[in-house]
């Protein structure tokens, strides 16, 4: 069986990118073949592609890029117990295999869960990679109880808005950062009160109980200034120096999402309840998408949402 992807046969630049024909890999023990019905960009996506994780990736090519993805079980491996082919579905592919801007992608059944009926293929192949991490952080790492307050520095990011709506419908109050030019777009999210990102942490001074840095350029002093005695600071970008500092004592600590049947679940079920709502600013096929990933990467357009990758 032959389909298409995105992959690539060296790392490098947006330019080593080709729409190429595969054969899709038998799914192994443990594993489903998705048939892609739409697949959503990440940052993530690049930074694999440009080789920044090559330590976890590898150097065997042809590499398929992209990992969220929404579509219909189209085999099952052994031991695959809670799908069956015909399901529909949304997930991600690991970040050793990826390949999801592709006709037919193979991911582990627990990155994997049953699309909610009231989601289209579009908005389910949003959730995963921001979705997992915002609820992780928000429900998880930071125990997020009603009446705290939370700072999401990078609010209308995918990862900021999620974690801004998710922290919302626990109970508690957001503030946030964002641009000037979307200070309204906050606003109608709920967040308040909104700063830009060159903001004085000395205005907002002990205020939140959790500090959630989704851009990865809060300076340390700007977090603690923010942070409430026996309050959490977390982050999502990783670095050597951040991995240490994470181990340290303190409030700081680095989350590292990690794939979750349940955690991804409870996300798509907050998806079909209104709880979380991705904007999406852009639709393309699969064979218009190497243009549209490079135009994201290059110029960051379109804002204001996903960029979604369709087969059909």
């Amino acid at each position: 069986m032959t389909a298409q992807r995105i992959q690539y046969h060296r790392y490098g630049g947006p330019e080593v990118l080709r729409l190429e024909d595969f054969e899709p890999a038998r799914p192994g023990s443990g594993e489903v073949l998705v048939r892609v019905k739409a697949a959503a960009a990440n940052p993530m996506d690049w930074k694999i592609r440009g080789g920044e994780m090559k330590v976890l990736t590898g150097r065997k090519f042809p590499r398929g890029l992209g990992h969220d993805f929404a579509g219909v079980v189209a085999a099952v491996g052994d031991g695959v117990s809670r799908l069956e082919v015909g399901d529909e579905v949304l997930g991600g592919a690991s970040i050793k295999a990826a390949g999801a801007f592709a006709e037919m992608v193979v991911a582990d059944e627990k990155a994997v869960v049953k699309k909610p009926a009231n989601l289209s293929w579009e908005e389910a192949a949003a959730l995963p990679i921001v979705g997992l991490t915002a609820f992780q952080a928000m429900v998880g790492k930071s125990e997020l109880r009603a009446g705290q307050a939370v700072f999401v520095h990078g609010c209308l990011g995918g990862v900021g808005r999620s974690a801004a709506q998710l922290a919302m419908a626990r109970g508690a109050s957001v503030a946030g950062s964002c641009r000037a030019t979307a200070t309204q777009e906050a606003r109608d999210l709920g967040v308040s009160p909104i700063v830009e990102f060159d903001f004085d942490a000395a205005n907002l001074a002990g205020r939140f109980d959790v500090v959630f840095d989704t851009a990865g350029t809060l300076p340390g002093k700007a977090a603690l200034a923010l942070l409430k005695p026996g309050g959490r600071i977390l982050d999502i970008n990783p670095t050597p120096a951040k991995f240490v500092r994470s181990a340290l004592p303190g409030p700081y600590r680095l989350l590292v999402a990690k794939v979750a049947a349940a955690d991804l679940d409870a996300v798509a079920q907050a998806a079909a309840g209104g709880v979380l709502r991705l904007p999406i600013a852009r639709t393309v096929p699969l064979a218009k998408a190497i243009a549209a990933l490079t135009e994201l990467e290059v110029d960051r357009t379109p804002k204001g949402g996903k960029l979604v990758i369709t087969t059909d």
